[in-house]
């Protein structure tokens, strides 16, 4: 493993309150790691978005412009590594975050840590080398005609138009409105409504929202078809997920 030299990493603590966005911007030089200490934030691309819940972190790549919104309180913890630093990833992901990683994370970035470094930089990049990933991101599609299905079910879950409805209202033919989505998105309509849905849940999850209110306003039939669907998803009921 390479021996990095403490000055290609920096770190940063910041607070944010409900509701805060930070526009849309790029780190042309560093690369990120951007910790949820506690709260919950959404990253948001020109190709994807992925959720941060509490407890997590995401990888973001040098040079790629991007924005947040958080959705609770959020206790961001960032570190910045020289884009020359290469841990073999070259997108977006979303990390399962280990206590080990995140006592790092947050002495490095709080600057708690003076004399150990070095040490603990070594421990971060072991860390990395064993990062598990997280089913946590939404692709968006280019096409603006994809786009009117897609940002009305970010921001109306609970609608139940079929494709076959959209392809009529859009003047697709459902087989080419099938094509079209899954090349532009990599997921099939119901795939990308169904993740759409449960990141959207999580954002009411770390608000304390109950359940059944969340299962009903996000389009489920019941409360426990919604807490089926997040099981086969993330390995945990909803409760269990924070």
């Amino acid at each position: 493993m390479p021996n990095w030299v403490i000055e290609e990493i920096s770190g940063l603590a910041s607070n944010y309150v409900a509701g805060e966005i930070i526009t849309a911007h790029q780190h042309a030089d560093h690369h990120q790691i951007v910790h949820a200490e506690d709260g919950i934030f959404r990253v948001s691309s020109n190709a994807a978005c992925w959720v941060v819940p509490p407890g997590r972190a995401i990888w973001m790549p040098a040079g790629r412009t991007h924005s947040i919104r958080c959705y609770t309180q959020v206790k961001m913890r960032t570190l910045y590594l020289d884009r020359s630093i290469d841990i073999g990833m070259d997108d977006y992901s979303v990390w399962s975050v280990s206590p080990l990683m995140r006592e790092i994370i947050v002495r490095l970035a709080e600057d708690s840590c003076r004399g150990m470094e070095q040490h603990l930089i070594s421990l971060l990049f072991s860390e990395i080398e064993t990062i598990n990933t997280l089913p946590l991101k939404l692709p968006q599609p280019k096409d603006k005609r994809l786009c009117r299905i897609t940002d009305t079910i970010s921001r109306q879950p609970a609608d139940k138009r079929s494709l076959e409805d959209w392809a009529s209202q859009l003047g697709f033919s459902q087989r080419t409105l099938i094509r079209r989505f899954q090349i532009e998105t990599g997921m099939t309509f119901r795939q990308w409504r169904r993740q759409s849905r449960l990141l959207s849940s999580l954002e009411q999850l770390a608000n304390n929202e109950p359940v059944t209110r969340i299962a009903l306003e996000l389009g489920y039939e019941s409360p426990s078809a919604f807490s089926a669907a997040f099981r086969d998803t993330f390995g945990l009921t909803p409760r269990q997920y924070f």
